[in-house]
């Protein structure tokens, strides 16, 4: 019997589509934005992929996340071990699927939620839904977080191939895109963007009056398929308002979310009111005249916070672990080191310029 013969044709035609995939592969990585020297903040989600050890509190939620706990510090204070998987804008429905995907990698005791988001009832902006979702591995998480972020002018095609979003990226490119087409500088401390300079608050224009203060069905949906998604993999659901005077969160939408958590018998706490207690100083403990809590104010409250879910839930304490003492010394060199070089950016320049 004859072995049968290919088509002289097939050979060529292969490797012709190797190639054309393989430069377009190069190229999307060099288009993508790196979120390096500015918006670093568009380069948190794709770091939890590098955590090598699980973590027993997973926060999700907006830059009021990101920028007010640090995980270090519950490590340091507690043995906690814990993930922000927040992100810029981070829209109720974003912040379900992250913690979706988050569920695939390792199982929680407890997540967090931060709630000023909620006040958002429809996707908002592409640049932030970017910045979000980019860095998220594929998977169906990610297909749901681009099918409930997308607006009208967006498409699906445009975030499972990048390339056809920033193809005409070409003008803008630097040499950052270059230096880290394959390996970022790590920005953040499990999740936590650290800043420690000080701009105390000054004051805020008079709220706007609304005509309605009934937080939206989309958002509340959402809400509701986190506590959901927690209480069908035993993870305990927590909902937090941090300690910013701005954007504002009305009496109104607190009323509902504490109804909500007395519905569900869910931990709720509104560390905006809480302020004091905390210890927070908006005079020192703020770097952005209140909208977010520097590095003095994020300590505190995660020292308070951490206090509560130490004596509340049934937490590891992983500094008496070899295997995590040997992560989290790494990790605390790093939190120290950075804190040591904004600090000397602000004695040198004034002013954080390199974060």
């Amino acid at each position: 019997m004859k072995n049968k013969k290919f088509p002289k044709w097939i050979a060529p035609v292969a490797l012709f589509i190797v190639v054309m995939f393989t430069v377009l592969f190069f190229l999307q990585k060099l288009l993508m934005p790196k979120y390096m020297s500015d918006i670093v903040e568009g380069a948190l989600t794709e770091e939890y992929y590098e955590e090598t050890t699980d973590h027993e509190v997973i926060f999700v939620g907006d830059c009021e996340v990101y920028e007010n706990f640090s995980p270090i510090t519950l490590y340091e204070e507690f043995g906690i071990t814990s993930y922000i998987r927040g992100s810029a804008q981070q829209l109720p429905w974003q912040s379900y699927y992250m913690l979706e995907d988050t569920l695939r990698y390792e199982k929680p005791k407890v997540a967090v939620f931060n709630v000023l988001a909620l006040k958002y009832d429809e996707p908002q902006s592409e640049a932030y839904n970017r910045m979000t979702i980019d860095g998220m591995k594929f998977s169906s998480s990610k297909l749901g977080a681009i099918q409930a972020s997308m607006t009208e002018q967006e498409n699906m095609l445009d975030y499972l191939f990048p390339i056809l979003r920033y193809h005409s990226r070409w003008s803008d490119l630097s040499s950052d895109d270059f230096k880290y087409m394959f390996k970022k500088d790590k920005i953040s401390h499990n999740g936590y963007y650290m800043r420690v300079d000080v701009r105390p608050v000054k004051g805020f224009p008079e709220p706007d009056k609304l005509a309605d203060y009934t937080l939206g069905s989309n958002a509340m949906k959402y809400l509701d398929k986190m506590r959901v998604l927690c209480e069908e993999n035993g993870v305990e659901f927590v909902l937090v308002k941090s300690p910013s005077l701005f954007p504002h969160w009305y009496d109104e939408w607190d009323e509902q979310i504490e109804a909500y958590a007395e519905k569900y018998g869910l931990d709720y706490f509104n560390y905006e009111k809480m302020a004091e207690e905390v210890g927070i100083d908006y005079n020192t403990d703020t770097y952005d005249a209140g909208l977010h809590l520097n590095l003095d104010g994020a300590e505190k409250l995660s020292k308070y916070f951490g206090t509560y879910l130490k004596e509340n839930y049934d937490l590891t304490d992983y500094r008496e672990n070899p295997e995590y003492e040997k992560v989290y010394e790494e990790k605390i060199q790093f939190y120290e080191d950075m804190k040591e070089a904004q600090y000397k950016e602000l004695e040198e320049y004034g002013e954080i310029i390199n974060y």
